[in-house]
């Protein structure tokens, strides 16, 4: 089935330079574009896309707003919104992350990179431009959060640490097999007992808490 993708930003060769790019892609197309967050919101609302590409700095409403509106925490029906932004560090696309995001590219990540996201987006998953993945999130999850991060609803095996350090570290799922020398299915299986113990919706939250937490300076338990 084809892709549906909601395109918001404020700068229109932006809009148009994404939206050319996108459509280009096999089984993804532009259902709509926005100008800004308040007509970004209206327009996924009414058209509810697959996914919803946003800028982070757009007038009226920016793009972290308008994603908490659209996927945040306690949101009946959470739509995919992947972030975009012209920064590689920058506090917007933490915020933006944890209002619901499922991921963040920079402007400049490229079509093959793009379509991935989206694609992820759509898939439920998510996806963060690997060359700030550990720098992001080491950045901003070093400060001091507004509130203790949560403690898991059961302790984390010592198989379920390591696959949270290789989570927070940007791997995928095949890497995180072949790493630690598992099934693709059991990777799979940790990361959803993860994200029941930890509360998380998706894996950026899941390496969020791992950087919240510690993990990524201290490691998981060796077995």
């Amino acid at each position: 089935m084809t892709i549906r993708v909601l395109i918001a930003d404020d700068q229109e060769l932006v809009r148009t330079g994404l939206s050319m790019i996108v459509d280009a892609q096999p089984g993804i197309e532009v259902v709509g574009q926005a100008v800004d967050g308040t007509q970004a919101v209206a327009l996924a609302r009414s058209l509810r896309p697959d996914v919803c590409l946003f800028d982070i700095r757009m007038p009226d409403l920016d793009g972290i707003e308008a994603t908490r509106m659209l996927a945040g925490p306690g949101v009946d029906d959470p739509m995919a919104v992947v972030v975009i932004t012209t920064f590689d560090l920058d506090e917007y696309v933490f915020a933006a992350l944890r209002a619901g995001a499922k991921g963040f590219l920079l402007k400049d990540a490229g079509p093959e990179l793009l379509a991935q996201a989206i694609r992820a987006a759509a898939n439920g998953d998510a996806l963060i431009a690997p060359n700030v993945t550990v720098r992001l999130l080491e950045a901003f999850a070093g400060a001091r959060p507004a509130a203790p991060p949560p403690q898991p609803v059961e302790p984390l095996t010592d198989r379920e640490e390591q696959v949270l350090v290789k989570v927070a570290g940007g791997l995928s799922n095949g890497e995180i097999a072949s790493e630690l020398y598992i099934t693709l299915s059991t990777v799979k299986t940790h990361i959803g007992s993860l994200m029941a113990k930890l509360g998380a919706r998706n894996r950026v939250e899941i390496a969020i808490w791992a950087h919240q937490t510690g993990r990524m300076r201290t490691g998981p338990p060796s077995l």
